[in-house]
Formats: C-alpha cells, sequence, structure tokens
C-alpha cells in the first residue's frame, strides 16, 4: 500500500512540476509584467493577485480547457468517416505480347470507410492500386472482379465499378508502308518547301485486334512543321514523327505500331522563278478604237518572281493579268490583284496598275490558211474534220497587225470528254500579241471521232 502512495505521489509530484513549469510560471511573469504596466495598480488587484491560491486556480482552469480542446481533437480523429478517393487508372494484369484487351473502365470511383487517422494514412500511401486480373483467361467475353490493393487493415472500401466486362482477343500483327504527312503547314514562309523528306524506316509493323488491323488502310509518320528546329536553306535536318494508323475514311484506328517512333529527314528550299507579267484582255473596246499598247506599273515590261515546287515552276511562262476592256473608248487606268497559278505558294508583287491606251489608228486584215488543231482528243481516238485550215480576221492598231504572221496564230477545236460520234465544235483562235483581236472566218465545224 506504501509503494502504491508513493507511485502516486510520484506522479502527482512530476505533473505538478510540469504544470507549474508550463503553465503557473509562465502566467505569473505575464501578470507580473502586466502589474509593472500600470504606475498606479489597484489595491484590491493586487491583494487579489497576492493570495496563495490564485494562481494556482488560473492554471487549474486553464489546465481543464487545455484537456478538453486537446481531448476533443483525438476525439475527432479517431472516429469513423468516409471519403472518395480521386479517380484511380485501373492496373489491367494479362499477357500483353498476345492478347488484346477491351473494356477496360478508364477510372474507377473509390469510397473508404475507417477512422481519420487511418483513411488519411491510406491516401498517402503510394503502393495503392486498382487491379484487374486477366491471367489465365482465353480469348472472349468474361466479367471480372476490380480489386483495390488496400494495405490497412482498419480500411473498408467499395469500388464503383466493381465489375468490368471485357473482351479479349489474340493480337494479330501486319506490315504496312509508312508514308510521311505534314502538318501546320501554312506556318512555314510561304517562299519556302519541303521538297525532300525519307523517313527512318519505310514500313512497320502494326499489331492488335484482327478486326482493327483490318480496318488500317494507311500508316503516317506526321511531322508538325510548328515544331521545326532552326534551319539553313538546303541543309538536311532531323526531327521526330509521330505515327497515327487510319482507316479508308481517315479516322485514326487504335492500334500497336512498332517502331513507335521514327526520324524524318528533311531539306527545306526556296526555288523560284522570274516571269514576265502579260496583260490579257476580256472582251473588245469600241469598234472605231483599238488598242495600241499596255503599260504596267509605269513599264512596258515588269517581272514577278514566283515561288514554289520546281516541276510547277517549270510549266510557268508568264503570270497573266485579266483586263475588262468591253466597250473601252478612251485610255483607262486599272489596279488589278494578280492571282497565283496552281502550285505557286508565294508571288513577289501582288498587284498592279496596268494602262490599257487605246488609238484610232485601226485597220482590218486577213490570214489565209491558218491549220486547225485538235486539242484534248483521246489517246484511242482519231479525228477526221471537214476542212484543215480556216482564214483569221485580225483588227487592229495598224503597226501591229501588219507585224503578224501566220505563225503568231493559233487555231484550235476543244474535243475534250468527246467519244465516237459526229460532233459540232466551236473553232477558237488566240494569238501571240493580246491587242490584237482574232476572228476565224468560219466560226463551228463538223468533226467525226473514229476509234484507232
Amino acid at each position: 500500500m506504501k509503494i502504491i502512495k508513493k507511485f502516486l505521489k510520484s506522479i502527482y509530484s512530476f505533473f505538478a512540476k510540469i504544470i507549474d513549469r508550463l503553465i503557473v510560471v509562465p502566467i505569473s511573469k505575464l501578470i507580473l509584467f502586466i502589474n509593472k504596466k500600470y504606475d498606479k495598480p489597484s489595491k484590491r488587484f493586487e491583494n487579489w493577485l497576492s493570495k496563495s491560491n490564485t494562481l494556482l486556480f488560473i492554471s487549474l482552469i486553464i489546465a481543464i480547457f487545455t484537456f478538453i480542446v486537446i481531448d476533443q481533437k483525438i476525439v475527432t480523429f479517431s472516429e469513423s468517416s468516409a471519403e472518395v478517393l480521386d479517380v484511380h487508372q485501373v492496373k489491367v494484369l494479362y499477357d500483353e505480347d498476345n492478347y488484346v484487351v477491351e473494356g477496360i473502365p478508364e477510372d474507377v470511383d473509390i469510397t473508404l470507410i475507417g477512422n481519420k487517422a487511418d483513411l488519411y494514412i491510406a491516401k498517402q500511401s503510394p503502393t495503392n492500386e486498382v487491379v484487374i486480373d486477366l491471367w489465365g483467361l482465353k480469348p472472349g467475353t468474361h466479367k471480372v472482379d476490380i480489386k483495390y490493393d488496400q494495405l490497412s487493415s482498419g480500411i473498408k472500401y467499395s469500388i464503383n465499378p466493381s465489375v468490368a466486362t471485357v473482351v479479349i482477343y489474340e493480337k494479330v500483327s501486319a506490315t504496312k508502308t509508312l508514308s510521311i504527312d505534314l502538318l501546320n503547314q501554312d506556318s512555314l514562309d510561304q517562299r519556302y518547301i519541303i521538297d525532300e523528306m525519307k523517313a527512318s524506316t519505310d514500313s512497320v509493323v502494326i499489331k492488335g485486334a484482327s478486326y482493327k488491323v483490318d480496318k488500317v488502310a494507311a500508316v503516317k509518320a506526321l511531322v508538325d512543321v510548328k515544331t521545326l528546329p532552326k534551319f539553313e536553306l538546303g541543309e538536311k535536318i532531323t526531327v521526330n514523327a509521330t505515327l497515327r494508323a487510319y482507316d479508308e475514311a481517315g479516322n485514326v484506328v487504335d492500334v500497336e505500331i512498332s517502331p513507335a517512333n521514327v526520324t524524318v529527314d528533311l531539306v527545306i528550299s526556296s526555288p523560284s522563278k522570274e516571269v514576265p507579267i502579260q496583260v490579257v484582255p476580256t472582251g473588245n473596246v469600241i469598234y472605231n478604237m483599238g488598242i495600241s499598247n499596255f503599260i504596267i506599273n509605269n513599264n512596258e515590261k515588269t517581272n514577278v518572281t514566283i515561288y514554289g515546287p520546281t516541276e510547277t515552276l517549270a510549266t510557268i511562262e508568264y503570270i497573266p493579268v485579266y483586263v475588262n476592256v468591253e466597250g473601252l473608248s478612251e485610255d483607262t487606268q486599272f489596279k488589278v490583284d494578280l492571282e497565283k497559278p496552281a502550285g505557286v505558294k508565294y508571288l513577289s508583287i501582288n498587284n498592279v496598275t496596268v494602262d490599257v491606251k487605246l488609238s484610232n489608228d485601226i485597220g482590218y486584215t486577213e490570214i489565209d490558211d491558218v491549220v486547225i488543231n485538235a486539242d484534248n482528243l483521246g489517246k484511242n481516238y482519231v479525228a477526221v474534220v471537214a476542212f484543215d485550215s480556216v482564214p483569221v480576221k485580225l483588227k487592229g492598231v495598224n503597226d501591229i497587225i501588219n507585224d503578224i504572221s501566220k505563225e503568231d496564230i493559233y487555231v484550235y477545236i476543244d474535243l475534250k470528254g468527246l467519244g465516237v460520234g459526229t460532233h459540232e465544235v466551236d473553232i477558237k483562235v488566240r494569238g501571240n500579241d493580246p491587242r490584237v483581236e482574232y476572228l476565224p472566218s468560219t466560226l463551228k465545224m463538223d468533226v467525226e471521232i473514229r476509234e484507232k
């Protein structure tokens, strides 16, 4: 009994010292500090403070208050609660080399139930995973449980959804030719072209469920022009390309592509060519006037630099500028926008000013026996015409038409789309000098088309 009393006395003494050191002494110092701040402290207040039990009661009240607060926190922390974790990705265990799995939910909701202390620990644990185990299952449709790897035994949990219906396919493969596709080409300077492209491999292997592999019509290496590194014209640069598989409609097909990444070598150049601007009048000026000259940007001849693929530039001899002169009776100035021919990416100038000069010194002449050409005749046909030449009438300023010869005129019939049989077609004519009006003496003719 004495030992127990001695033990209790020592415990009481221990806690009393702690209370004295942590509570009584600091409070006493605080009160003395307040007391010194006042010049004439109240006698009653001073007598009250001088009593032996005053500080003890104050300390006791504070200790009780502190105990209640701490106890309340402990109770709260130990209460049972529920919490929904953030969305978790699902980990699937299966033979990835031989099978493909569909129907796996992208994420699940996990509700944890337990005391707050265990919930806090469970949320911080990096090892917890949501798992679907498919080892040992054969191709087909299966209902499988979704499991949560929860290490804490004090936690209960529920998963939504808790069951997944999955389809397992055998993985098949096929080899596809790889092509290169450019994205965001408009972000490249219009004067530049990418005229050489070569991928690090010409073919790739696609893998997946047979019904998806059969859908793949093309596999492309996508090069984003916006992400090109700094380059020098004519020098090779190497970029990484993203691979995508597409069906015939251009939709992406989700299959595995091997290799997953390729590099593409590019050469960027700036082919250009300087060609003249040629005015092409449409319509006819007033009957007693003729066009004597075209002045472009105050020059009789103006050139433009065109940019584009080399093969496109090779086919272009001039840039036409169309000016409507129908019924024109006096000198007139036109401001005309230039149109880029098909395949041309950039023009050094975008518009021109055209001065149309007229003259009343006009004349008429006729050039005989200009050969008629059959244009756009199919390769398997021959054309039989009623006559193979025609006179052409010319109207224009005398000094100009006097220099026109038969070689400066081209007469033709357009047989595009015509098949076997007899057809009435228009006779058309054009000349090398756009200031002259050309008119065939016969406007139509019959032509018979036969098979070779």
